[in-house]
C-alpha cells in the first residue's frame, strides 16, 4: 500500500514538473528543414513579409503582421516569433490569450493604454510612450487600446514560442456557435443581448 502512495505521489510530481516545462519541444539538430524541402539556404532563414510596412500608409483599422512558424517555416523549434501591432487613433486589440507564451511588447511609436488580468481577477494596467516595455505573462487575458484621437501607435512584440496562438475573446465567446441561452445566464443578461453582441462581432459584407 505505502509503496502504491509513492507510486502516485512520484507520478503525480513528474506530470507538475513536465506542466511546469510545457512550451515548445526541444529540437535535437540545429533546425528544421519541413519534409517537403530537401535542402535549404539563406532564404529559407529569411522572413520578407515586414517588408510590407516600409512606406506603407497607416491602415484604417487595427492591425496585425506576423512571422510566426505559420508566415516564417524556419521558426520551427526556435522557440520564438514576432508580431508588429498597427493601432490607428482610438482603435483597440480586443481582450485575447496567447497560451503557449508571453509577450514582451515595446512600443515604437505613440502611445498606448496596456492591461492585463491574473488568475485572481486582478487587473494590471499601465500607460506607455515611445520607448517603454511591457510584459504580458503566458496565458493570461490581456489588451492594448490607443486613446489617443490624433496619433497611431506602433508596436512590436516578442514571443518565447514559435506557434504562441491567439484566443480573442470576443470572437471565442460570440462568434463560434456557442448556444444564447448558455451566454445569457453566464452573462446574466437575456438572449436578445447576446444575439446583439453575436451581430455586432458578425463579418460585414
Amino acid at each position: 500500500m505505502a509503496s502504491q502512495k509513492l507510486f502516485f505521489l512520484l507520478l503525480s510530481s513528474l506530470a507538475i514538473v513536465q506542466m511546469a516545462l510545457a512550451g515548445d519541444p526541444d529540437i535535437i539538430s540545429d533546425f528544421i528543414v519541413p519534409s517537403n524541402l530537401s535542402m535549404v539556404d539563406g532564404n529559407f532563414f529569411t522572413f520578407t513579409g515586414m517588408r510590407a510596412l516600409i512606406g506603407a500608409a497607416p491602415p484604417p483599422a487595427f492591425k496585425v503582421l506576423k512571422a510566426s512558424m505559420v508566415e516564417f517555416p524556419a521558426l520551427n523549434g526556435q522557440s520564438v516569433s514576432y508580431a508588429v501591432l498597427q493601432f490607428p487613433s482610438g482603435t483597440t486589440n480586443p481582450p485575447h490569450t496567447h497560451p503557449r507564451s508571453a509577450e514582451l511588447l515595446f512600443l515604437i511609436d505613440g502611445s498606448l493604454q496596456v492591461g492585463f488580468v491574473d488568475t485572481t481577477n486582478k487587473l494590471f494596467t499601465q500607460t506607455l510612450q515611445a520607448g517603454d516595455m511591457f510584459i504580458f505573462p503566458k496565458g493570461l487575458v490581456h489588451f492594448q487600446y490607443n486613446p489617443d484621437a490624433q496619433n497611431p501607435a506602433l508596436a512590436v512584440s516578442a514571443f518565447g514560442s514559435a506557434n504562441a496562438g491567439t484566443v480573442s475573446l470576443p470572437n471565442t465567446l460570440f462568434t463560434t456557435g456557442i448556444d444564447d441561452t448558455i451566454l445569457a445566464k453566464a452573462f446574466k443578461t437575456d438572449a436578445a443581448t447576446i444575439e446583439a453582441l453575436k451581430a455586432g462581432l458578425a463579418p460585414k459584407p
